[in-house]
């Protein structure tokens, strides 16, 4: 039985449940994993949108280390060329497309309200825009492109590296958003089981364990330093 649908076949465990037959493993974890890849897509959709009303509510980026949300940027910018170039399909990869724009907005605010801006934030913001578009259509040498993808492994640790250590150092995680830690988290730990079934590089699963350790890194310090309302006493008279 055939029922495919966005890249999904339903034949095989509607087949199975037709017969009165429990669905085998090697026809059931294809269509979880599949079912999984676009749920994590269609939430990657408002991940961060917590993050930025947060930091719009209170009109401030206190204890948000800055250069964490740039290399975001950038990391994200070269998984997402990568997973296109390497003909991945969308429920592989497709948060990263709604993640990038997010990414990129919240750049745009944290910069707003950080000002001053010096020279080198701008030559940062011109430089990146003269060499996303290269590297998003794939126009560069494979190797090259490997190269890329491999160090941006890097580039996410050492993105989540100084917003850590500043969150140690104050004792606090500021204007963090513990909802949009706890999705990036949960996100990590679907996606290794999706990149898994997708028999996707293992560069691409391994970034995925990276986010899992860092993001529940972040998520855990949100939950030892934050602070316990103070509930307000009435006077008695």
């Amino acid at each position: 039985m055939e029922m495919e649908i966005l890249g999904i076949n339903f034949g095989c465990v509607l087949g199975s449940l037709t017969a009165r037959q429990i669905p085998e493993k090697d026809c059931l974890l294809p269509l979880i994993s599949k079912l999984l890849g676009y749920c994590i897509v269609a939430a990657s959709t408002t991940v961060k949108v917590p993050q930025i009303l947060k930091i719009l509510k209170h009109n401030s980026v206190r204890g948000l280390s800055v250069a964490a949300f740039e290399l975001e940027v950038v990391g994200y910018t070269i998984a997402l060329a990568y997973c296109i170039h390497k003909g991945l399909p969308f429920s592989a990869y497709g948060e990263l497309a709604f993640l990038l724009i997010q990414a990129i907005i919240l750049v745009g605010i944290v910069y707003k309200y950080s000002q001053p801006l010096g020279t080198k934030t701008w030559i940062k913001a011109l430089l990146y825009c003269a060499v996303a578009p290269t590297v998003l259509s794939g126009q560069i040498d494979p190797v090259l492109f490997e190269a890329l993808y491999a160090s941006q492994h890097a580039i996410f640790f050492f993105a989540r590296v100084p917003q850590i250590w500043k969150n140690f150092t104050n004792k606090s995680t500021g204007e963090l958003s513990f909802l949009t830690c706890l999705m990036n988290f949960a996100g990590s730990l679907v996606r290794v089981f999706t990149s898994v079934q997708e028999k996707a590089p293992v560069s691409v699963v391994l970034g995925s364990v990276s986010g899992i350790i860092m993001n529940g890194t972040i998520l855990s310090q949100i939950l030892i330093y934050q602070k316990p309302q103070v509930k307000k006493e009435k006077k008695e008279e």
